[in-house]
């Protein structure tokens, strides 16, 4: 299977999250891929997730409850270790579907609301930091 190759950012969908034309950003360095989750309520077994940002462009306020979530160490480019919950979901890359695992933070003071990292893109994708917004560029072109 050859890899498609993607730039260091790119513009792409979640669907099941109501989430689209959202800003991202591959991050080679991370293992696991975060998005920005602004208030994150756990109860009766359920997560409910509001995605909603008054600084990331196109995150209104959207609702999703999570049935199926765990909880994982994430450690920093710093050291430091963060324990955040973990939801299964899905992006759109190039017009096609992926499963992707996602850890909740909140990013309001990061410039990309998401990370791809190395769990998502590898046996997928390979990154070259000179290009930006391939799979986003690519799909305009089939829509034309």
């Amino acid at each position: 299977m050859s890899k498609k190759i993607l730039g260091r950012t790119d513009i792409v969908d979640f669907p099941k999250l109501g989430l689209f034309n959202i800003d991202v950003k591959m991050d080679t360095g991370a293992y696991t891929s975060t998005i920005h989750c602004s208030e994150i309520i756990e109860k009766d077994n359920t997560l409910l997730c509001i995605f909603n940002s008054e600084v990331h462009k196109n995150f209104g306020k959207t609702e999703i409850v999570f049935d199926t979530f765990w909880r994982t160490d994430v450690k920093s480019s710093n050291g430091f270790k963060e324990n955040r919950y973990k939801v299964k979901s899905e992006v759109v890359f190039f017009g096609k579907t992926y499963k992707i695992n996602l850890t909740l933070s909140t990013r309001d003071a990061m410039k990309f609301p998401v990370l791809i990292g190395r769990q998502f893109l590898r046996q997928k994708f390979m990154v070259d930091v000179d290009l930006e917004n391939v799979s986003f560029h690519a799909n305009r072109t089939k829509q034309i």
